[in-house]
């Protein structure tokens, strides 16, 4: 009979960063192992169950017994299961008796072609399984699966010694309304567990695998499912925000959650004094060690409100708000105090400090890192437009503040920190951006440096770091990037292509390469670290939505300025749904082919050499649209530029089927491989057309 299955291990407090894993993989455990053993039907339905106190799983339309099954075993090959008479051999019987199958005769059994071969085999139903032995076997697997992050050691009251990530206490194992009979980490099954420490009666009979989850609110006090409980937290922390902003970022609602059984939202406040403080450093505190919810205003300014998330609901809050506001007061009053005392001294008085900080042994102090930095990042700010003297502070002064106690505290603040000193210490606005701007974009989708001079530290900063770090070996293998060159890599490309930088990639890195000139651990690595970046460009752009032909028609050129590479994708799009497309992209191709077999550098185009009727048809073609693609070219018109090309098709397509190439006249093969070399190169000007053809 198919019934709703549940299987819950009660415990002592689960570590919270792991809890929401630790439920999905003994649900998955649990799952797989009665899939496996066939129990499941296709449409039952897993809801997985975790709180600080429990693990469980609720699977409807388990069966009581697996099916049986029609199996077909392999018994022996004939030669070795007969003799030249047709008799049973030693070994025939040995395996039948091995098989549990002693009494079979030869005649039992079917004799058919295995290979190149005949061997003997047994057909027969094999009687479905019991539920309590296969659960017994699929609990103990996921179990062992389990990611726990440390195993604790414990003893039972019988003195068994027990592994498992924290203790258990008791364990439920229903089938329907019926006890499965399990045992596992020294426990037998039952049917009871316990609600909540406080705001329950304590013990919860659950006297049907469908009432796991109402009788656990009802009687238990206990949302016992995780993305459930998230929600309720959510829901409730909008309702207190009362038209103001909650800060509620997910891996603290994940952390919140795995705290709490019975979510309760309460307003406490802390001194408007410490508003004077960087919001930022109040919100971190508040969010790192407390694991409070800061509130700010419709523009985004913090309040001196916040909000906690209690595991007790009670009528009169006024112990757990006021203990709260206690807790948080030092933490606010230490980073007021951080704040103060590093605005004492400036940026640029800590400069010498860095001296001290060792970046990698084989490239330096942060001191050396800096001047490299700083001498790139105003080479760069001249190809872009940019304030070199701007731009030399901004990278200068830009990681100062790792040397302040604020970021000592909170490393997570670098970059915000050194922006605020910057201001404090009169710093153009500009230097002080770049602070933290220069670390933009940290992940994918992150906004970009908002100024040219940021833009200029950011992308020196990278540079510096994926050019210094590739040239000592450490670059990126397999999945390991210790050093985030991929990251830094992606950044570069971002800045390039969506602020549309018209700078040369492959002078970028050598500028960047010559700043660890004299180095002697130090190789060159630019030509792979190029190779790099078209590979992550290659990605980037397919992200975008282009496909991997149109994005190596564009890439395969290598293309050393990025400002226009969007540009030209779309026109490669737009050309690729010409009907005139494939054969020019085939025709492309075939040029190349030749081309590159040809001996010797193609001269100019001699026209009085052109004889047949189809290479002079292609070539006035050619001379005819040719200003229109240059010009075309020239504006930036790239989808113009090869749209034109397409009435080139019925000239290209004739000189193939009409004009043979390699003609044993020198002169008059040497003329067409030029033709086709001028045509290649119109064909190729906005992006190499061939990597379209099929």
């Amino acid at each position: 009979m198919n019934q709703t299955l549940l299987v819950e291990l009660f415990t002592e407090e689960l570590p919270p960063k792991a809890l929401a894993k630790l439920g999905e993989a003994f649900a998955a455990g649990i799952v797989n192992g009665l899939k496996s053993r066939d129990f499941l039907e296709a449409d039952s339905v897993v809801t997985s169950f975790a709180s600080p106190r429990r693990l469980a799983v609720s699977i409807s339309k388990v069966r009581d017994t697996s099916p049986d099954k029609q199996m077909r075993e392999k018994i022996l090959p004939v030669s070795v299961a007969i003799d030249a008479n047709g008799n049973a051999t030693a070994p025939l019987a040995k395996k039948l008796a091995a098989l549990g199958f002693p009494n079979l005769q030869v005649s039992d059994l079917e004799r058919a072609v295995d290979g190149k071969a005949e061997s003997f085999f047994y057909s027969y139903t094999a009687p479905g399984s019991a539920l309590a032995s296969s659960l017994q076997s699929a609990l103990e697997e996921s179990i062992s699966k389990l990611p726990i992050p440390k195993v604790m050691s414990y003893q039972r009251p019988d003195g068994s010694t027990v592994h498992f990530v924290r203790p258990v206490h008791s364990i439920i194992a229903l089938h329907g309304k019926d006890i499965v009979p399990l045992s596992a980490l020294g426990l037998t099954a039952g049917r009871i567990t316990q609600g909540h420490r406080f705001l329950s009666a304590g013990q919860v009979n659950i006297a049907d695998a469908e009432d796991y989850n109402r009788a656990l609110k009802e009687e238990g006090k206990v949302t016992a499912n995780v993305a459930e409980r998230k929600e309720q937290i959510r829901q409730a922390l909008l309702s207190k925000a009362n038209g103001d902003q909650v800060l509620m970022p997910e891996s603290l609602l994940d952390e919140v959650a795995a705290l709490v059984e019975w979510p309760v939202v309460y307003e406490c406040h802390f001194e408007e004094e410490f508003l004077a403080v960087p919001q930022e450093c109040l919100i971190l505190t508040m969010q790192t060690n407390q694991k409070y919810f800061a509130v700010t205003d419709a523009a985004g300014k913090l309040r001196s409100r916040f909000l906690i998330v209690s595991n007790l609901a009670t009528d009169t809050p006024e112990h757990i708000i006021q203990g709260n506001e206690r807790v948080v007061r030092p933490r606010l009053s230490d980073a007021k105090f951080f704040f103060e005392q590093d605005k004492k001294k400036s940026l640029a008085d800590r400069l010498p400090l860095l001296a001290n900080v060792v970046y990698h042994n084989k490239l330096g102090s942060q001191a050396e890192r800096t001047q490299r930095v700083q001498s790139l990042a105003g080479a760069i700010a001249k190809l872009i437009g940019a304030d070199v003297a701007l731009a030399e502070r901004g990278a200068l002064l830009a990681k100062a503040d790792l040397l302040t106690d604020m970021v000592g505290e909170f490393p997570e603040l670098q970059g915000i920190m050194g922006t605020y000193y910057a201001k404090h210490d009169g710093e153009h606005d500009d230097v002080a951006a770049a602070a933290s701007e220069h670390y933009q974009p940290r992940f994918a989708g992150d906004a970009l440096p908002a100024t040219a001079t940021g833009t200029a530290v950011a992308l020196a900063d990278k540079l510096e770091t994926l050019v210094g770090i590739w040239g000592i070996g450490l670059q990126p293998t397999g999945d390991k990037d210790p050093f985030a060159l991929r990251r830094h890599a992606l950044g570069i490309l971002r800045m390039l292509v969506e602020k549309r930088l018209a700078i040369s990639l492959q002078s970028l890195i050598a500028e960047a390469a010559t700043l660890f000139a004299g180095n002697a651990k130090f190789k060159d690595p630019s030509a792979d670290v190029l190779t790099f970046l078209y590979d992550r460009l290659r990605g980037q752009l397919r992200e975008r939505g282009f496909s991997q032909s149109e994005v190596e028609a564009v890439v395969a050129q290598n293309p050393d300025s990025l400002d226009n590479i969007v540009e030209r994708l779309q026109a490669v799009q737009s050309f690729a749904a010409l009907p005139e497309s494939a054969s020019l992209a085939a025709a492309n191709k075939r040029i190349t082919n030749i081309l590159k077999k040809a001996e010797g550098k193609p001269g100019e185009i001699n026209a009085s050499l052109l004889q047949e009727a189809a290479e002079q048809a292609l070539y006035k073609a050619m001379v005819d649209v040719k200003p229109n693609v240059d010009a075309a070219y020239a504006a930036g018109d790239f989808t113009g530029a090869l749209k034109t090309l397409a009435a080139l098709r019925e000239g290209v397509d004739a000189f193939f089927n009409d004009v043979m190439v390699n003609a044993e006249d020198l002169a008059l093969r040497n003329n067409r491989l030029a033709l086709l070399a001028s045509l290649h190169g119109m064909l190729n000007q906005v992006a190499d057309i061939s990597k379209l053809a099929a």
